[in-house]
């Protein structure tokens, strides 16, 4: 049986950081994973950018509210949900996530919870487990599943060699020439196709 594991920012929705920095101009918010291997160092220096500058949670939620899947997202993730079952894997947080996920169409997503003092800033994050996208995978693996994945950065790479196909969708050209083995796609289509085949 197979089971197909999609990272969601830069793969099915823009990255969140990214359009909050646009947002507020603060341009060290821009990044991301693509950008960073080490998550915990590059929460923690996001975090206190916000903690400096006083910006908290209902802030991001704000910005989260105008986005919009990418263009041809939710009809990839609909087509590829006729035919296989799906789970989204985010090292985003739940209070990001969920009016992105009714753009979707309701997935099923498995992401990370953000601790939120009384006063609505963002005290700290809870990841769901230690390296979550492929502790997942593992997981899934361990009850009969082959895993098919794709995502785009640094913290997918291990959940997308861990299973028995896995691809890289619009990724950064370092990545990609850093991983020369992994197909790369720019296209849902392409993406789309290289997934039936692994499916068969």
């Amino acid at each position: 049986m197979n089971i197909v594991c999609l990272d969601v920012e830069g793969v099915l929705v823009p990255e969140i950081w990214i359009a909050f920095a646009e947002s507020t101009g603060i341009p060290e918010l821009r990044r991301t994973t693509r950008d960073e291997p080490d998550y915990d160092k590059l929460m923690r220096f996001r975090l206190e950018i916000l903690r400096e500058r006083g910006l908290g949670l209902r802030r991001i939620q704000e910005v989260i509210a105008g986005i919009d899947p990418l263009p041809g997202a939710k009809d990839f993730l609909d087509a590829l949900r006729a035919e296989a079952q799906v789970i989204l894997l985010s090292d985003t947080f739940e209070q990001f996530a969920a009016p992105l996920m009714e753009k979707l169409g309701r997935p099923t997503l498995f992401c990370n919870t953000l601790e939120v003092s009384p006063d609505g800033g963002i005290a700290g994050y809870r990841m769901r487990v230690a390296q979550s996208k492929l502790a997942t995978v593992r997981a899934l693996q361990s009850i009969g599943f082959d895993t098919i994945a794709a995502g785009d950065s640094h913290n997918d790479l291990a959940m997308i060699r861990a299973g028995k196909a896995g691809f890289l969708f619009r990724s950064t050209p370092a990545i990609e020439a850093a991983n020369p083995d992994l197909p790369a796609f720019q296209e849902y289509s392409d993406l789309l196709a290289a997934i039936r085949a692994a499916l068969r």
